[in-house]
């Protein structure tokens, strides 16, 4: 037999315990909320690319680098993916507004070449080493690659990249603790575990009977 206080204590850590749960899964939902719609929208983009049409818009730009920063580009540099020189970084940044710094560099006897890819789009930038040419051209294709290249994490940089890691984690919280309410009010809800079930069972019943290896 159990007595007063004995079931007390444990009706007082229940309730503790589905105040927790209620509290982590409430702020977990709303921390997450907006990237999972995002996700979720990108998930039906992405499964759908090759019906959604996209009109890539490119822009070539040319200039021409000052006589005193060619002669950096001259010398032979100290290995074949040695970064852009720091004047020539800095005149690029500030007179086109291109970024070099951390990325591949690709030097040859004629030119220097960088790839500049980004979200829903490509970008690359080549420098002629004797007369100093510079060709620039971006491509955008549109805010829907974007989208998706952020639900990728294609080109995006670290801070997306731990976005994405930390999002991930919340989310993980999310369904856990909801995972865990479900459990507890099960009793009073028979379809709980069937329907449970069935977000487990037909998704495996597509990988057996329609994908193949």
């Amino acid at each position: 037999m159990v007595d007063g206080d004995e079931l007390w204590r444990r009706k007082k850590r229940r309730a503790f315990l589905i105040s927790q749960l209620y509290q982590w899964h409430w702020i977990s939902s709303g921390l997450c909320l907006v990237g999972m719609i995002l996700f979720a929208l990108t998930g039906i983009t992405l499964n759908h690319a090759g019906q959604i049409e996209s009109k890539p818009k490119v822009v070539t730009r040319e200039a021409q680098l000052p006589q005193n920063l060619i002669a950096d580009l001259k010398s032979k540099p100290p290995a074949a993916k040695a970064p852009l020189p720091q004047g020539v970084s800095a005149w690029l940044r500030s007179e086109m507004g291109v970024n070099t710094i951390e990325r591949d560099t690709e030097w040859s006897p004629k030119d220097v070449y960088i790839a500049l890819p980004r979200p829903g789009g490509d970008a690359w930038l080549s420098i002629e080493r004797d007369s100093g040419a510079v060709s620039y051209e971006v491509t955008d294709r549109g805010w829907i690659a974007y989208l998706n290249d952020l639900h990728k994490g294609r080109h995006t940089g670290k801070a997306w990249g731990w976005f994405i890691d930390l999002f991930a984690g919340v989310a993980i919280v999310f369904c856990l603790t909801g995972l865990l309410l479900l459990y507890l009010h099960a009793n009073r809800r028979r379809a709980t575990w069937p329907v449970v079930s069935m977000g487990l069972v037909i998704p495996a019943l597509l990988v057996v009977l329609f994908i193949h290896r």
